[in-house]
């Protein structure tokens, strides 16, 4: 089968033939149609990412066709069309992962590539109104948004939402997914256009994060934010505290920008607020996220999508965060 093989830091993804997988039990064969880029994929093929292993099939989401199924287990999923929860030995704790949960694409081999294989247990049915291209585009970066959402930040109808960064793939579903609870959303972007898109997908207004006075800004427009999703931290996160409504809980999952600053102690007490980590999701959350997207008919935002052989273009457009959601492959 063809894949894109990484072969060492800073080395260019190759297009490859290499061997199609080998099913043990419990384990199902995917024909890929289409892939999805995360920003995992990017830190890990500049090397900057703990565990890397050389060679390796990098991608975390895909969506495609069961081909073969190993074992008596399963056998009802041959010819269905599914996507792939990329969260595996999530464990059984609802508030954290376990010590053996891992991410598909490293260090399994993941979707970058004709077929991959995964546990039964993984299998979700392609929603019905999505392509394979936008049903790829979901896994990761949609069920991280819905954790940090409505796990962690106790979103609800009726809240006041702020996304930092809108225009990522966690972004723009972090938009969706509140305006479809019926919040009323706000965001940040270091683009005027993007800030236009994500009003074109719910959100009430935004604010430049480049200009100085983006918190004043912010404070004016919406009064107070109830949640705060942000993947950025940085020497900004400062300013989200005083930003907050009494009670109201700041998320993040990345530190794009840097970690977390010096913060104003006497402003979180004194509000009560709640600064909260979150990677990923559980089972649950992912079947949460997918009822979430079925019963409001959610598109993914996709950016661009390109061939398998095109690879290197698309994870150097995400390295300069030039994207509006979602870098998606498509697989032959």
């Amino acid at each position: 089968m063809k894949a894109i093989v990484l072969v060492g830091a800073d080395q260019p993804l190759t297009l490859q033939e290499v061997d199609k997988p080998t099913l043990a039990p419990g384990e199902a064969l995917v024909q890929l149609k289409a892939a999805a880029l995360n920003r995992r994929d990017h830190w890990i093929s500049i090397g900057k990412y703990a565990g890397i292993k050389y060679p390796t099939i990098l991608g975390s989401d895909g969506a495609g066709v069961v081909v073969e199924v190993a074992g008596d287990a399963g056998q009802e999923w041959l010819g269905k069309e599914v996507i792939i929860n990329p969260g595996h030995d999530w464990g059984d704790h609802a508030d954290h992962h376990s010590k053996e949960f891992n991410i598909l694409g490293l260090p399994d081999d993941g979707t970058f590539a004709e077929y991959v294989k995964v546990k039964i247990e993984y299998l979700h049915p392609k929603p019905a109104h999505l392509s394979f291209e936008q049903a790829a585009a979901l896994p990761l970066a949609g069920l991280t948004a819905y954790r940090a959402l409505f796990f962690k930040g106790k979103a609800k109808k009726g809240d006041k939402v702020l996304v930092v960064g809108a225009g990522a793939g966690t972004g723009t579903y972090a938009v969706q997914f509140a305006v479809a609870a019926g919040c009323q959303v706000f965001v940040t972007s270091g683009s005027g256009d993007k800030i236009e898109r994500a009003r074109q997908l719910g959100a009430a207004a935004g604010v430049n994060y480049k200009a100085q006075d983006w918190a004043e800004e912010l404070k004016h427009m919406a009064g107070g934010f109830d949640v705060v999703i942000d993947s950025a931290l940085g020497p900004d996160f400062v300013k989200l505290p005083d930003l907050m409504n009494a009670g109201g809980r700041i998320v993040f999952f990345g530190a794009t920008a840097g970690n977390i600053p010096e913060l104003p102690a006497r402003t979180l007490f004194s509000k009560q607020l709640q600064l909260l980590g979150t990677m990923m999701g559980s089972p649950d959350d992912f079947e949460a996220m997918l009822d979430l997207v079925n019963e409001h008919k959610i598109v993914p935002v996709v950016d661009e999508v390109y061939p398998l052989a095109d690879m290197q273009k698309a994870v150097n457009k995400m390295g300069n965060s030039a994207q509006f959601g979602k870098l998606v492959i498509s697989i032959s």
